[in-house]
């Protein structure tokens, strides 16, 4: 079950996308993109992933600036994540 904070937080994070979250988001939402469902800001376990496609386990996260390499505490959440299948 999902956290009611957690929740909120997605919520709040949906608000507030950057230009390149709402950009990927216009080309992604309405199954404009191959006819596939995707989600934005969707809570997955103890996480919150930028865009998901559930039909094709697909997840895809957009980090801008301040990520401008893989970080090493993205690792558990990529593990725990792909553990999910």
């Amino acid at each position: 079950m999902k956290s009611k904070k957690l929740i909120k937080h997605a919520r709040d994070l949906r608000k507030n996308s950057t230009d390149a979250e709402r950009k990927l988001w216009h080309r992604l939402r309405s199954r404009n993109f191959f006819n596939l469902k995707f989600r934005r800001q969707e809570p997955i376990d103890k996480y919150i992933v930028d865009f998901v496609c559930y039909e094709k386990k697909l997840i895809i996260e957009l980090d801008g600036g301040q990520h401008n390499e893989f970080m090493e505490k993205d690792i558990p959440r990529t593990e725990a994540l792909q553990k999910q299948g």
